[in-house]
């Protein structure tokens, strides 16, 4: 039974957006090609894009389950600038991003924070089940630990303690 599912962001929504060539901010998107190794964090199919690819930089509210909570802020996201096939549901957390530490945020359904934590990627596991434990719980965001940027969202999933509202939104 899954305790938890991982979401990247939806690939209907980003194709929406790379063919508005803005985002829901009315920001144009960046486009660069990758240059570093390890290159820029994907949110679309969570990994990290490899020399060569293009790239796009726009801006992401991720919280979505309450737009109007103070912690509902708006951020860069980097994102691969032609469409991708996204993450697959289910597939656990992203083996794209072990090598990196993370801050795992929970959520309620209201939008406040309930608890963060600072986990290696390696072992996530442990303190996402830790902190889904809570019954507050509505969701949880992977954030990148240096920058503070949103990597993707945790959901409960079928074996977990909490239940969350608009989990079929995937964002």
């Amino acid at each position: 039974m899954q305790t938890f599912i991982v979401y990247a962001l939806p690939p209907a929504e980003l194709n929406r957006i790379r063919a508005a060539g803005r985002d829901d901010f009315g920001h144009p998107l960046r486009f660069f090609v990758n240059d570093d190794v390890p290159g820029a964090p994907l949110r679309c199919c969570l990994r990290d894009a490899e020399i060569g690819e293009r790239v796009a930089l726009l801006a992401w509210r991720p919280l979505t389950e309450a737009p109007d909570s103070p912690y509902a802020e708006v951020g860069p996201i980097f994102i691969h600038a032609d469409e991708c096939p996204g993450y697959p549901e289910g597939s656990g957390y992203p083996a794209g991003f072990r090598h990196r530490s993370q801050l795992l945020r929970s959520y309620s359904a209201d939008g406040d924070i309930v608890d963060y934590e600072i986990t290696e990627g390696a072992d996530a596991e442990p303190t996402i089940e830790r902190l889904l434990a809570n019954p507050a719980v509505a969701v949880i965001h992977s954030r990148n630990v240096k920058a503070g940027c949103y990597m993707f969202t945790i959901r409960p999933g079928a074996g977990a303690s909490c239940r969350t509202p608009g989990a079929e939104s995937g964002a």
